[in-house]
């Protein structure tokens, strides 16, 4: 994910149509002249260092989702990585403070300023005389302008995902000297600090096969800290080395090596000494907060606490014996599995000697926690089904009680349990403000009386229940049975009566539904991110969640079904599948309950996460679906794609960008293509508010919890960790000189 205000750009066509109602202007929270600032519900947790106490030199092994396939940002199929190598070697004229604010980086920009509005904007850039390329060659306004070329569309030829912003200029020029370089807009453009981060070099940009090509497995020639050494797509490992022509303060790292690893697999890495930098789960920070719990206590072994076994939590919802039977079945020795001789007792030995030994490993690592610039939200498909009515979707958003959700997810990790406010920005953000009044909050009451204005009756007649297979309320005509092409593993009911004589169902909203094949109900993997998809529509991104078959509903749940000509109110809620999906199984089952007892049925289907933007959200085949977008310094631009109304395209479906819930409206519309107009920053702010405000009472979608970032780091690496918005400061990275400590402060640059 980008911390470095690269864009969101729609890269998906589908089919899908929706006009919500006028709203009233009552409903809108523009900003005033006392707004105050917001802060990040939770700071970085990176361990800063002042320079002076880094030792020079070492190799820093850093877990990524995958070895990229490409690393050229501006393509369809960049990725998290992509970005992160992009941040490390090349040029970008802002980044992102701890507030998630663009700031000039001086390692490559003295100043930018517009210097012109009439007749026509004009931004001039004055560049660090220092700045060159690795080949010698200086940094200008060729570079400039074949990064404009390439990305303005006015070629096809350009294999681009995006151009929002490069559009709009006119022409670029060299200005007084080689070190000025001079933009002018067509048109104006208040996001215009959003361009030429990152900055290719114009052999990169200058052709389209150069631009198709070259910067897909290789990048020549770059200009940051580091730069590429190799990439090794057999080992699943990219290996950057300091840059001898870097002008800034030099990299205290030898090298960084992007490791592919996968998510459930990274404590083991950790505890195997393969990586020393990782983006962790709880599942994960549960092992490690353990392995500390235990080190703690004189003279205790690595199993054993105060509270013994089943004891200790250590900020997550996973107790000992849950992390040794976890441990245990991802870890099995297939030797003692073909060992049929073997006693209970002497497996559990050698079970609990090699927990012990990751344990003894793990104690040498923290896990670093904040928030990630990203919300998970509730999408609720308005394409057509009983969502097509404003109504009934914002029933559903009344019924919902975010705090709650929120604090499922965020309150055993220690982080704030705070729900997002906006779908346009996060809390410390100079857009953000709480605008979700604009639809309400949770009310069971009002909830009830929306359903009943649209015609939804409880107890009304019902057809006979469809045999499995056939189309459910709601949905565009997708089995409600096990769907073999999509990876569907099969629908099941939330929220109606069960007469089933199986009373072992929980009946307790208060307690999480529980899929008991795979175990667990902590936080884990987070819903699946919106932005990671419309860039690269094979990354599976996180897994999903649903709640177990035969669960019943909330014994206070409504115990007569909604109905409307015959036909009952049951919304399919599609979910990924995949391992490590305790977080979303916790969040849909909970958000399934809350609509059970305003009479809705949720038909959970949960299909494979290959599956599921693909062939689901983006084609619209679900009512209710989790996924994530981030958070953009530049929602004027970045965010209007996500809820652009949808438009004819020439083929004769409609264009949705990459708004998958197919809402939105004229107003919506109108308000970003101001806000992008006007250079009042002030203005531009004020309307992009109002523009939330709006998205809000629409109620496509329902933004929930920021989600967390937590990050298990070797002790002594410091500068490093949970970055929250800022932009990683790669030169300052390292390890700890002997018996340096780290400061309580602002990393030093």
């Amino acid at each position: 994910m980008s911390h470095n205000g690269v864009a969101l750009r729609a890269v998906t066509r589908s089919v899908g149509f929706l006009t919500a109602g006028a709203l009233a202007v009552t409903a809108l929270s523009g900003c005033s002249s006392d707004d105050k600032a917001s802060k990040p519900l939770a700071e970085q947790d990176i361990a800063p260092a002042a320079r002076d106490l880094v030792a020079d030199g070492g190799t820093l092994h850093w877990a990524v989702d995958a070895v990229p396939e490409t690393l050229n940002t501006f393509q369809a199929d960049a990725d998290a990585t992509t970005t992160t190598v992009a941040q490390a070697v090349l040029p970008s004229m802002y980044r992102l403070d701890a507030n998630g604010r663009p700031q000039v980086d001086a390692d490559y920009l003295e100043s930018a300023k517009v210097v012109e509005t009439e007749p026509k904007q004009v931004v001039l850039y004055k560049l660090n005389q220092q700045a060159v390329w690795s080949d010698g060659r200086e940094i200008g306004a060729a570079d400039f302008a074949a990064q404009w070329r390439a990305l303005s569309g006015k070629d096809s030829a350009y294999w681009t995902a995006r151009n929002a912003g490069y559009e709009r200029i006119d022409r670029i020029e060299r200005g007084a000297n080689d070190l000025e370089v001079k933009v002018t807009f067509a048109r104006p453009y208040a996001d215009w600090r959003s361009l030429f981060s990152p900055l290719y070099p114009k052999d990169v940009m200058g052709t389209p096969d150069s631009f198709n090509d070259s910067a897909r497995k290789k990048l020549k020639t770059t200009a940051g800290p580091f730069q590429v050494k190799k990439v090794d797509r057999k080992g699943d490992e990219i290996t950057l080395t300091r840059n001898p022509r870097w002008w800034g303060h030099p990299a205290k790292l030898d090298e960084i090596v992007l490791r592919a690893v996968p998510r459930d697999k990274r404590a083991t890495a950790l505890a195997a000494g393969t990586v020393e930098l990782a983006e962790v789960d709880p599942e994960a920070l549960g092992r490690i907060g353990l392995a500390a719990r235990a080190g703690a206590t004189s003279g205790s072994s690595p199993l054993a606490g105060p509270d013994g076994l089943h004891g200790h939590r250590s900020g997550s919802n996973l107790k000992a014996a849950d992390a040794l039977r976890s441990w245990a079945l991802a870890h099995g020795d297939d030797e003692e599995a073909a060992d049929e001789e073997l006693s209970a007792r002497q497996k559990e030995r050698r079970a609990l000697a090699a927990y012990a030994r990751e344990q003894a490993a793990l104690k040498g690592f923290e896990v670093r926690r904040s928030l990630e610039p990203a919300y998970t939200q509730l999408a609720l498909n308005g394409a057509s089904g009983p969502l097509a009515d404003e109504r009934v979707r914002r029933a559903v958003a009344r019924a919902i009680d975010r705090k709650a959700l929120a604090g499922v997810v965020l309150s055993p990790l220690g982080l704030p349990a705070v729900p997002v406010g906006s779908h346009l920005a996060l809390s410390g953000q100079d857009a953000y403000a709480d605008n979700s009044g604009a639809l309400g909050g949770q009310d069971t009451k009002e909830a009830r009386a929306l359903l009943a204005d649209a015609g939804w009756v409880p107890g009304g007649p019902v057809e006979k229940e469809k045999k499995k297979g056939e189309k459910a309320a709601g949905t565009e005509g997708k089995k409600a049975g096990r769907d073999s092409a999509h990876g569907d593993d099969g629908t099941y009911i939330v929220g109606e009566d069960d007469n089933s004589d199986d009373k072992s169902a929980d009946s307790s909203d208060d307690k999480d539904p529980k899929d008991h094949r795979s175990g667990g109900d902590g936080p884990r993997h987070l819903a699946q991110d919106g932005k990671q998809y419309a860039n690269r529509l094979k990354q599976g991104g996180a897994p999903g969640a649903y709640a177990p078959k035969g669960t019943a509903a909330p014994a206070d749940a409504a115990t007569k079904a909604l109905a409307k000509n015959g036909k009952a109110l049951a919304l399919r809620f599609v979910l990924p599948s995949g391992p490590g999906s305790e977080t979303l199984r916790t969040v849909a089952g909970r958000i399934s309950a809350m609509l059970a007892k305003v009479g809705i049925r949720t038909e959970i289907s949960k299909v494979s996460d290959e599956s599921y933007f693909k062939d689901h959200v983006a084609s619209g085949q679900y009512d209710l679906a989790l996924y994530s977008w981030p958070a953009s310094a530049f929602p004027a631009t970045d965010a209007r794609p996500i809820f652009a109304k949808p438009v004819p395209a020439a083929d004769g479906s409609l264009n949705v960008e990459q708004n998958y819930t197919r809402v939105g409206t004229d107003q919506v519309d109108q308000l970003f293509d101001q806000a992008v107009a006007t250079l009042d920053e002030g203005k531009s702010r004020s309307l992009i508010r109002k523009a939330d405000s709006r998205i809000w009472a629409a109620a496509g979608s329902i933004p929930l919890y920021q989600r967390p970032q937590l990050t298990a780091v070797k002790k002594n690496l410091v500068n490093a960790g949970s970055f929250g918005f800022q932009t990683p400061v790669y030169e300052d990275m390292g390890f700890l000189k002997k018996g340096a400590k780290p400061a309580a402060g602002p990393t030093a640059h």
